[in-house]
């Protein structure tokens, strides 16, 4: 890689993208180096992710670059309006216009490229660590198509930073209860994610039920939320689950189905409300 190059970075908002922004600058200067987001809807996105995202931005001293669809809708609105969840090889709907096809286009018109005529400019930064060895490959390889080179920092650097709060700033307070930064009611997500969501955001639950009910799928594999509200009532109201998405799934549900006494400490808790 020539440090000659800008340096692109898929800046998402959660602390791995974070972590290459800071590191980014500090190997290719803060004026070689480009944020790129796409801005989410509030209704989805939360507020102290938009917060992160400004205050890491700043402390690298660059302004957000955004990428963003035309309209600004949440997932299930684009979903609605598409009457489908997925496209056809696969990827989630809402993923497709929301940000890979605005990603795209701002690669078109900011950095064309092709297989046969490499962009010789940027290399595009990911902050995929080194246990995912499968992703870093899929993307390599999907770019390189494109004409553009990938690079993985956390993954093949010489870390310089582990977390954000050496520097000062919290990660997101959504770290709390879920895995990641994603939107809340993630349609890539499974069970634990969207137990999450019927206990802490009911008004994206009863959005994802109307939308199931008009497209005539459901977003999670071979089950509809109205068929799972049973369970999750009981979960919430009788077994006193504590809803988060962190740690394993497997974990999670196995304690689920023993119901162990101790449970009942769990809920509520400080980090979910």
């Amino acid at each position: 890689m020539s440090e000659k190059r800008k340096a692109v970075v898929c800046y998402s908002g959660g602390h791995s993208s974070a972590l290459v922004a800071i590191e980014a600058v500090k190997r290719f200067g803060k004026e070689n180096v480009i944020l790129l987001n796409h801005n989410i809807s509030s209704h989805v996105e939360h507020a102290d992710i938009k917060r992160f995202k400004r205050e890491v931005a700043e402390y690298v001293g660059i302004p957000i670059t955004y990428a963003n669809a035309e309209n600004e809708e949440t997932p299930l609105e684009v979903c609605r309006r598409k009457q489908a969840f997925q496209i056809g090889n696969g990827q989630t709907l809402c993923t497709h216009y929301l940000k890979t096809r605005p990603f795209h286009l701002w690669l078109l018109d900011n950095f064309p490229a092709s297989g046969c005529a490499p962009c010789e400019e940027i290399v595009i930064l990911y902050g995929f660590d080194k246990d995912e060895p499968d992703r870093i490959t899929r993307r390599s390889q999907l770019l390189g198509l494109m004409g553009y080179k990938t690079d993985f920092p956390l993954a093949c650097w010489d870390r310089t930073i582990g977390a954000t709060e050496e520097i000062g700033i919290a990660r997101p307070s959504t770290y709390n209860v879920y895995k990641h930064a994603n939107c809340t009611g993630c349609l890539k997500a499974g069970k634990q994610h969207w137990y999450c969501v019927f206990c802490l955001r009911p008004d994206i639950w009863d959005e994802a039920k109307i939308a199931e009910a008009e497209i005539g799928y459901s977003i999670i594999k071979g089950v509809f939320l109205e068929e799972l509200e049973p369970q999750f009532t009981k979960m919430r109201d009788t077994l006193k689950i504590c809803p988060t998405d962190k740690g394993n799934s497997a974990t999670f549900w196995a304690r689920v189905n023993k119901a162990i006494p101790e449970q009942q400490s769990l809920f509520p808790c400080e980090c979910s409300f």
